[in-house]
Order: structure tokens, then sequence, then C-alpha cells
């Protein structure tokens, strides 16, 4: 399974996604995609993604048994913590320090 999550993006690339996905809510799509669709799909977000940010959630050979990928601006960053993916949310400082 696939998970697709975008931020403040161009309607068109939601829409693009929604010709390969569902949409269970806005911004929020899942699907089960071949390799290489997904590859494909994550090359068109990031190239039109523009100042919006994208995450993308697949089924990886891991502990967790996924794997996390942002691109772009998120709200959050994945932080590894001994081979694990952790989450942390970015705080307003951090968002000054990135300027």
């Amino acid at each position: 399974m696939l998970v697709i999550i975008l931020e403040k993006v161009p309607a068109s690339v939601r829409g693009e996604l929604t010709r390969w996905m569902l949409e269970v809510k806005t911004g929020v799509f899942v699907g089960n995609l071949s390799a290489l669709v997904q590859d494909t799909l994550w090359k068109m977000i990031k190239t039109k993604v523009k100042d919006g940010g994208a995450i993308l959630i697949c089924k990886a050979a891991s502990e967790q048994g996924f794997s996390i990928e942002m691109f772009g601006d998120t709200s959050r960053e994945v932080v590894n913590f001994d081979g694990l993916q952790l989450i942390r949310v970015r705080s307003a400082s951090d968002e000054h320090k990135l300027s």
C-alpha cells in the first residue's frame, strides 16, 4: 500500500494523483501501485510541488515495515533514530533557521 500526503500544492497535482489513487481526504491519497508507477508519480510530484510539500509512505523491508520520504515545505521532518524513522514536528524557531 502507498500513501501520499500533499500540503499546499497546485490543484493539478492532486488531479493527476486521482487518476491512480483514491483521495480519502483533501490531500491524502491511498493506493496499491507498482514500483514503476510509484516512482513516476513521486518524480512528477517533486517537479510540480512548487511552494508546497509532499510525504510518501510506502511498504519497505525494514523493522517498521514502511518507509517515509518527504519533499518540499512540510510541517514535519523524518528523523532517523537507530534505524527507526520517527517524525519531528518543526517548531517556529526551526522555521526561522531554515530561512
